[in-house]
């Protein structure tokens, strides 16, 4: 396992430089001008000049880049463009509230997907498997921006159960929960009922049968326990998309996390925000990916020989 978890590493690190350059670069090619916004259509060429120096906007690309990766190298994400504070604060200050959401759309998203997957796989092309299977690619269908609207209108405005937007209480988390948590419980629905499936064919379970333990042992105890492996890499994935998706459902819901925070410093061109940003979600998405890779080599060792 050690040995694993060094090679995981090692590719870890370019992994990550690499992601760094090409946020830098996408931020860069972006089309608008960040001294623009700040001064406005009546600042003078002179002003503009004196922004644009003080920046650091008027020298080569090259050197900006430099200097961003030597910045980076020491956990400096800079300063906003916009009231002078550190990058990495603001992220700071706004980086649990995704983790809150990412988490409990998770949860959302297994109190569902689980049971209906394994109900779907135990009534094979049944009227419930067939139902299961068209409420998951409904929910995959859907998008967060009309589905969030949509729950709001829903619970928030007709029923009142529920507040709009916001924090402050647990009931402020479950529609943004429910948005994020039903789109991935489809894919997971699909995956659960076809690994359940895939392992209710294999020698241990005809023999658990054999040996007359009831469908129910077999289900949960056999063909589940083994299934659950092939479905923690597709678990990794999706967790990962989560955190990248949340800036369309923090911002129907105001929450103050990290994607509203992209949005608010995209649309003011605040660079430094908006790098640090897409850059934290960025290798927050390929450390994911990297604990998942772990995590499936310690629940199957034969990957850790494979590799």
């Amino acid at each position: 396992m050690g040995r694993y978890l060094i090679r995981r590493m090692v590719v870890l690190v370019p992994t990550a430089l690499g992601v760094a350059t090409i946020v830098f670069v996408l931020l860069h090619a972006m089309p608008g001008d960040p001294v623009d916004v700040m001064l406005g259509e009546s600042a003078t060429p002179a002003d503009r000049t004196a922004l644009r120096t003080q920046l650091g906007l008027d020298r080569p690309v090259l050197e900006q880049y430099a200097a961003f990766m030597s910045r980076l190298a020491h956990a400096d994400l800079g300063r906003s463009l916009y009231g002078g504070r550190p990058v990495a604060a603001m992220i700071a200050n706004r980086y649990p509230s995704t983790l809150l959401l990412t988490f409990a759309a998770l949860a959302v998203a297994l109190t569902v997907a689980v049971p209906l997957g394994i109900l779907s796989a135990a009534k094979a092309d049944g009227f419930i498997d067939h139902v299961a299977l068209a409420a998951s690619l409904v929910g995959v269908a859907i998008p967060n921006f009309w589905l969030g609207p949509m729950l709001i209108l829903l619970f928030a405005v007709e029923l009142g159960w529920l507040p709009v937007s916001g924090t402050g209480s647990a009931a402020h988390i479950v529609l943004p929960a429910a948005t994020l948590g039903l789109a991935m419980a489809g894919v997971l629905t699909r995956m659960t009922r076809a690994t359940v499936l895939e392992t209710m064919h294999e020698e241990y379970v005809r023999t658990a049968r054999a040996k007359g333990a009831s469908e129910s042992r077999v289900l949960w105890h056999h063909a589940l326990a083994n299934a659950a492996t092939p479905m923690l890499s597709v678990l990794g994935l999706q967790f990962g998309s989560l955190l990248a998706g949340s800036v369309i459902t923090e911002t129907i819901f105001s929450w103050p996390g990290l994607g509203r925070l992209t949005l608010e410093a995209i649309q003011t061109r605040d660079y430094p925000v908006v790098q640090g940003c897409v850059l934290v979600i960025a290798l927050s998405y390929v450390t994911v990916n990297v604990l998942t890779d772990l995590a499936y080599a310690w629940a199957d060792p034969r990957i850790r020989v494979a590799r």
